[in-house]
């Protein structure tokens, strides 16, 4: 027997509902786009009228955005970082617990699922001077914190609620390179293995990439490292891992180079295999300092950007050797770009000019690896770091 719904059998009113639902989907695809927001912070100098941490919707179509939330705890909050889950945000600030304080401060918040907002849940001292890179273990049980003044590392556990602890762990570096500006330990980055045993500690003042064990349950790391040395003089800034191969690449800031290792599966350790520089031969510039490294999103080309000449440059990544070849040098449509974020969509780069108040969106050629200026920039005083969250 058959039902009959304004003198329509059942199967024909089925299929002719169908028919529009598709015919819907298909003729109004900004109608899917709608059910995902796309949010952008951006960490700042506390300079410039900068109200802290930026955080914005951005319009994919339109290469737009719209401040929706700024937030400002402390002075200079530099570097963020999102904890795998997407709901939490952590925050480095270079101003400390008080005003008299030297350390800094690490400040977590929740993140709305519906609009992005945060809010803030804890603050802590971050024990070290001027923190400068912050991090967290891809099992969500751990911050990871660099101070480059103080030539520091701590580390933190990450509570239920997404806040943190007191300082975990707190380790000093000491000695020197041969760089006038290596009189000292100067820690930038603290970078986790992908499957989160160990951690990669770059020190730019004593050219070493010191790798720690870390122990998730109770947010620390083991105080007696494995140390691999950088070439003299290189100062090692931040650190990236190949995420399908067994390489990692660092970047130096003071000898304007990258540095490529393999990685021993077994234990983790480095070894050295190539270096290639970053700087546009046909470019002068007195000052040069690399500053940001980072893959495109199907990982065959590796991006990097370059203070003083004010560029980034575009490496191809041979998927058997690891090692990298030049493809080319594109002007950072602005000032010291210090900080840069591949689109998780592969779309497009971001690149933060702290030196002229702007980040720029570049296309980005999936073929050939290229970046392209699309004109489109968004205005933050002294931006230094961005990030990207999709919400459904």
């Amino acid at each position: 027997m058959k039902y009959k719904i304004k003198n329509l059998t059942f199967n024909q009113w089925v299929k002719q509902v169908s028919f529009i639902v598709l015919f819907l989907l298909l003729s109004f695809p900004q109608f899917l786009m709608a059910q995902s927001k796309e949010i952008i912070y951006v960490g700042t100098y506390s300079q410039n009228n900068s109200k802290g941490i930026y955080v914005l919707e951005f319009d994919r179509e339109n290469l737009t955005s719209q401040i929706i939330q700024t937030i400002h705890d402390k002075e200079s909050p530099t570097f963020l970082a999102l904890h795998p889950n997407k709901k939490f945000l952590y925050a480095a600030y270079r101003e400390g617990m008080s005003k008299q304080d030297e350390a800094g401060t690490v400040i977590a918040y929740s993140i709305n699922q519906e609009t992005g907002k945060l809010t803030k849940i804890n603050a802590v001292s971050s024990v070290g001077a001027s923190p400068c890179h912050i991090s967290v273990d891809p099992t969500g049980n751990v911050v990871f914190l660099s101070h480059y003044k103080g030539g520091n590392l701590s580390t933190f556990k990450i509570l239920d609620n997404g806040g943190i602890s007191e300082a975990a762990t707190f380790i000093q570096h000491t000695g020197k390179g041969v760089h006038p500006n290596q009189t000292t330990a100067h820690m930038h980055a603290m970078i986790p293995s992908a499957d989160g045993q160990w951690v990669y500690a770059s020190d730019l003042g004593i050219d070493q990439i010191l790798k720690y064990k870390v122990n998730p349950a109770n947010g620390t790391v083991a105080e007696n490292p494995v140390i691999f040395q950088a070439s003299p003089g290189a100062g090692p800034r931040h650190f990236v891992f190949h995420p399908n191969l067994s390489y990692a690449y660092s970047l130096e800031e003071l000898s304007n180079t990258v540095s490529i290792y393999s990685v021993d599966q077994t234990n983790g350790d480095l070894s050295p295999i190539g270096r290639i520089n970053m700087l546009n031969d046909k470019l002068h510039s007195d000052y040069n300092a690399g500053a940001d490294i980072h893959f495109s999103t199907d990982a065959k080309w590796l991006y990097a950007s370059n203070r003083g000449q004010d560029n980034l440059v575009v490496y191809k990544v041979d998927p058997t050797s690891g090692l990298l070849e030049l493809q080319g040098h594109v002007p950072s449509e602005g000032q010291h770009p210090r900080n840069l974020k591949v689109d998780q969509k592969g779309d497009f780069v971001f690149v933060a000019n702290m030196g002229t108040d702007n980040i720029a969106i570049f296309s980005m050629d999936k073929s050939t690896g290229m970046l392209k200026a699309t004109g489109k920039h968004i205005g933050i005083p002294r931006p230094v770091f961005i990030d990207q969250l999709f919400i459904k």
